[in-house]
């Protein structure tokens, strides 16, 4: 038995190395499990590894590209000559940074909006349940999880009133995440008119449990006037409800404006493709924009091709372009080669990095990477705070109290290379003075990883650590 197990194996590695082209360090990391668990390797892959064609799922219509490319490159070109009339100094003097989303994350810049910030989950939620309430054209809703317990609920029953109402609702959430989503209130909202995909589904139940290339975004539009986007999910435990995690910190943002349309653009891209039903991207632009204020942003998202890792790239042009201070707020910090040396160049160049991640692991393998890494980022110079009011979910980043961004994206592989993940970047200070004074409040619940206190760490986390940094390229 043993020996055909390690042909399995044999087959299974030869596929990674000739057929699947993985990064090097993944397809080692891959050949090594493996082997060294010739049983759970074979196991691990078919849930952990699959390769699809990124490019192919988001297709548009050749009038639909002639007009998205049209639309950045007469951008591109008017910032580059110099006739763009920028409304806030933080977009001017970060123009470099908005061209690299421009080419690379296909993200265009708007800058005529208005942002509230959310770090308390039931006062988000409660916003969003209040402006699907006051929706009369349009809701749309996309999110990783959703749970079938009293928030989950309460959401889907909102969902279903309004489509009652004539409303048009569609809720896309992913396979995976939202495996215990309601299914009865999802049949009632499908009776009362409303519609409902699920990212990456499969066939089989046996293999429901793929975890790579998850939809991992956490979108609202609503009216194509109101759109959110952030890190909470929909669940009790994101509301602080459930007792193994406490008070539950997170951040999401709610925007009027400009950007409304790209978070709107967003959604039916990733419809269309989940639901297979052909709807006109155009339908984004029914309402014209408003300009309730001048922030700027951007709205970058992963998953549109294989070769370009948008998100990542613009996390590194912005960690590069600083010059006093970085503050990083994430449950999971494994990041790879080039964005970690970005950071210990930083903090070895005297620029202030200050690192936030949770004191409750959530999981397990990845924890213990995280507290490998930030140990790495310590001894560079970075300032690393462990969070014990709770847990912290946060995915924010801000860079000099200039420009920051908020999202869906964690600082680790798996959000930069696998999920599908969606980010707000804004070039604005009093937004990005919030999340500075947000983390700030932070601080007070934190703890500063100290040598002296990594250092007497357990014999035990001492062991898990180097084994879940081995591992860190597929975890």
């Amino acid at each position: 038995m043993i020996y055909f197990i390690f042909i399995i194996n044999i087959f299974i590695a030869l596929g990674i190395i000739f057929m699947e082209r993985k990064d090097p360090s993944v397809t080692l990391a891959w050949i090594m499990v493996l082997f060294l668990l010739p049983g759970a390797g074979a196991i691990l892959y078919a849930l952990f590894s699959q390769n699809i064609a990124r490019q192919k799922i988001f297709k548009m219509t050749e009038k639909e590209y002639e007009e998205n490319t049209h639309a950045l490159q007469s951008q591109n070109e008017d910032m580059e000559s110099g006739s763009y009339q920028f409304h806030n100094e933080e977009a001017y003097k970060w123009k470099r940074l908005i061209r690299l989303n421009n080419v690379c994350g296909k993200a265009y810049y708007t800058e005529t909006n208005e942002v509230d910030l959310f770090f308390d989950g039931a006062e988000k939620i409660a916003a969003l349940i209040n402006d699907i309430r006051d929706a009369k054209e349009s809701v749309f809703i996309e999110y990783f999880i959703i749970k079938r317990d009293m928030v989950g609920d309460a959401l889907l029953k909102a969902l279903i009133r309004k489509a009652k109402e004539g409303v048009e609702v569609r809720l896309l959430v992913d396979a995976f995440g939202s495996r215990r989503i309601n299914k009865k209130l999802v049949e009632k909202l499908k009776r009362a008119g409303g519609h409902y995909a699920e990212f990456f589904p499969t066939k089989w139940k046996i293999f429901t449990m793929k975890i790579n290339y998850r939809n991992h975004r956490k979108l609202a539009v609503i009216d194509n006037r109101i759109g959110y986007i952030g890190g909470f999910n929909i669940a009790r435990e994101y509301v602080g409800l459930k007792k193994r995690f406490g008070y539950w910190r997170d951040t999401h943002a709610r925007i009027r404006g400009g950007s409304v349309t790209d978070l709107a653009l967003r959604f039916l891209m990733d419809w269309r493709s989940a639901s297979n039903d052909p709807v006109d991207l155009s339908q984004a632009y029914y309402n014209e924009p408003e300009r309730p204020s001048n922030v700027g942003i951007q709205i970058v998202s992963n998953g549109l091709n294989q070769s370009v890792e948008e998100i990542k790239f613009a996390f590194m042009k912005m960690i590069n372009a600083a010059e006093e201070r970085i503050y990083i707020q994430t449950p999971y910090f494994v990041p790879d080669i080039a964005i970690l040396e970005a950071l210990k160049v930083a903090a070895q160049s005297g620029i202030d990095v200050k690192i936030m991640i949770p004191s409750i692991p959530d999981h397990a393998f990845v924890y213990w990477a995280t507290y490998s890494y930030v140990a790495e980022m310590m001894e560079a110079g970075g300032e690393i705070y462990i969070y014990n009011n709770g847990f912290l979910h946060a995915k924010t980043m801000t860079i000099d109290g200039e420009i920051s961004t908020v999202g869906s994206t964690n600082f680790d592989r798996r959000s930069f290379s696998l999920n599908f993940e969606s980010n707000a970047i804004f070039y604005d200070r009093v937004v990005t003075a919030k999340l500075d004074a947000a983390f700030d409040e932070d601080l007070k619940g934190s703890t500063m990883l100290t040598k002296e206190l990594y250092d007497k760490r357990s014999r035990i986390i001492k062991i898990k650590e180097p084994i879940s940094r081995l591992l860190s390229d597929i975890l």
